[in-house]
């Protein structure tokens, strides 16, 4: 009984390992997109990694890692931007407005994208964010191309209102 233990552990880090390995660069693409900066993307998405390793073994059960993984680094890039907007607010004032402009623009976006109907972040998170294509974003949310598709378009339009014409 013991070596099934140790044999389904290995598995376990075996196919974390390969997780790893597949999503790791596109999470730091990802990332970078959202910080704008290499060292900081990296963190971002190492500390996600290590998250998702840490529940892996009920992470590996679900229907997609790869969206709880993603999710847990916008949560921690949330967390950061809250954290960046406060210190910039205490240490500028109201001395340097762009820094400050720059970091509220992202929370700007950041809370526009959060108020989409889940669905709607999905599709815009898989096919603009991450750059999965319509059919493979489709097979990771169970759904047809089509709807991706459609989901998209409204995401855009609603996001579009809402920053006064800027695209997420």
């Amino acid at each position: 009984m013991r070596m099934v233990t140790v044999v389904d552990a290995e598995t376990e880090a075996r196919d974390f390992r390969a997780f790893f390995e597949h999503e790791r660069v596109r999470l730091v693409r990802a990332t970078l997109l959202l910080t704008g900066n290499v060292a900081e993307a990296e963190d971002l998405a190492q500390e996600a990694l290590a998250r998702v390793l840490e529940r892996w073994d009920r992470v590996c059960e679900m229907e997609s890692p790869e969206g709880y993984l993603y999710r847990t680094a916008l949560n921690l890039n949330r967390k950061r931007l809250r954290r960046m907007t406060i210190a910039a607010r205490r240490v500028l004032g109201v001395s340097d407005h762009d820094a400050l402009a720059v970091a509220e623009d992202r929370v700007d976006v950041l809370r526009a994208v959060s108020s989409l109907p889940r669905p709607q972040r999905e599709a815009l998170i898989l096919v603009v964010w991450l750059g999965y294509g319509t059919e493979e974003a489709g097979r990771l949310l169970g759904i047809e191309p089509g709807s991706v598709r459609g989901r998209l378009h409204r995401a855009r339009q609603t996001l579009r209102r809402q920053l006064g014409g800027r695209d997420a």
